[in-house]
């Protein structure tokens, strides 16, 4: 990973966010509470936002192939005044050996970063409720003398942007975090601002970023939070948040840097959880079955994953899918001796046999006329005790509650001890 110094650096030299803890504990959402901060989090008054963590749902994970907001491939210039000054912006990839290992750091941010960001150049790494990128931006001044563009001034600025959410509130909150490597010329005149930014729905609550000059060697911080309008009953929505960062120079004219995520949803469709709140819902959450809880269920999921099932479903809220699959893989499997007939994929998936493929069943399941068969399509099924069944639908229920999981939400299926 080509910022790992950079990581090590930020990770040795400030508190690292916590995570939170949400037990999952079935197809269908009932009652459960909010997920709450573990004991240690960062627990300040961040407009009410605290950065959720939960087991199963706190291991950053890339952004899928998404299309995020491109920068300029190349410089982009002003357009040069009456004496032929101009100020420019580039791309610029992040190098961590500009970056010093022996920065004093001050309180930069009311909420530190997790130990996982800063990440790659440009990449978006997140969790159910986080996410982070670094980038690099070379900001420059020239003035054109004699025919000829003579530059006057460089200097290079990483951008760490890092927004979270919660799942029991309608605010995301965005912190941008500004450092310059190095400069030199007219640019070390300059100042650098920034405003909120909201796209799509939401709008901005607050944001802090005050003028300052733009110094070398030192972290500049803004804060700012964003309040979802997708509050209606029912009503869900895409919450971008992000910063206008303007760098003002006269007799220069300003450059303009945008640092933006679409990345959360805010909702208030969750079932069974009838309050508002933001989740990242590209990030697969694990849903996770105790072996020692219900170690029928568990031991039907680890073989039919081990006959390439996949470990990653896709939720679905469609009942005629739901009663399909069900139908397919237990419908002529009535319960018997204390035993009901378990599918897998799980029936409120898009995985399961609604989607194609055989059936198929394993040793020990009790089903000796139903074939074995390997393969990601199709769905086994296997007798397991009743009431394990039943706390496995709870469990499932609950996790959909907690993490927000909707109709589309990817989520692994893990088995723990």
């Amino acid at each position: 990973m080509r910022l790992r110094r950079l990581c090590t650096t930020v990770a040795a030299l400030t508190v690292l966010a916590g995570g939170g803890a949400v037990t999952a504990a079935a197809d269908d959402p009932g009652g459960s509470s909010a997920s709450k901060p573990r004991a240690g989090e960062q627990e300040r008054d961040r407009h009410g936002v605290v950065p959720e963590g939960a087991p199963g749902a706190d291991e950053a994970q890339a952004a899928p192939g998404k299309a995020q907001e491109q920068p300029p491939t190349a410089e982009t210039c002003s357009e040069p005044d009456a004496e032929g000054r101009a100020a420019c912006l580039e791309p610029n990839p992040v190098d961590p050996q500009e970056l010093p290992q022996d920065i004093v750091r001050m309180r930069r941010a009311a909420v530190d970063p997790p130990s996982w960001c800063p990440t790659e150049d440009r990449k978006v790494l997140g969790t159910r409720s986080k996410v982070c990128k670094v980038e690099g931006w070379s900001y420059w001044t020239r003035k054109r003398i004699n025919g000829r563009w003579v530059k006057t001034g460089e200097t290079k600025m990483i951008f760490l942007n890092y927004s979270y959410g919660d799942s029991g509130i309608g605010r995301v909150a965005h912190q941008i975090e500004v450092y310059a490597t190095r400069g030199w010329g007219d640019t070390l005149k300059a100042k650098i601002g920034g405003k909120g930014a909201p796209s799509a729905s939401c709008k901005t609550e607050s944001a802090k970023f005050p003028g300052q000059k733009l110094a070398l060697h030192k972290w500049m911080v803004g804060e700012a939070f964003f309040d979802t309008t997708a509050t209606a009953p029912g009503a869900m929505g895409k919450c971008g948040t992000g910063w206008s960062m303007k760098i003002t120079n006269a007799p220069y004219k300003p450059v303009v840097i945008p640092g933006k995520f679409k990345e959360f949803r805010c909702d208030n469709a969750t079932g069974g959880r009838p309050i508002v709140g933001c989740v990242v819902p590209w990030y697969a959450s694990d849903l996770r079955y105790s072996k020692a809880r219900i170690p029928d269920v568990a031991r039907h999921i680890t073989l039919a994953q081990a006959s390439g099932l996949p470990k990653r479903l896709k939720r679905t809220t469609d009942e005629s899918i739901r009663k399909k699959n069900r139908r397919l893989a237990c419908g002529d499997r009535p319960a018997a001796g204390g035993k009901n007939c378990d599918e897998y994929p799980l029936a409120s998936s898009s995985n399961g046999l609604s989607a194609g493929g055989k059936r198929r069943t394993f040793d020990g399941c009790s089903y000796s006329d139903i074939p074995s068969g390997t393969g990601a399509k199709g769905a086994s099924a296997c007798a397991v005790r009743a009431a394990q069944n039943s706390s496995q639908g709870g469990t499932t229920g609950a996790f959909y509650r907690d993490q927000r999981v909707l109709d589309g939400d990817p989520f692994d299926v893990v088995i723990i001890p």
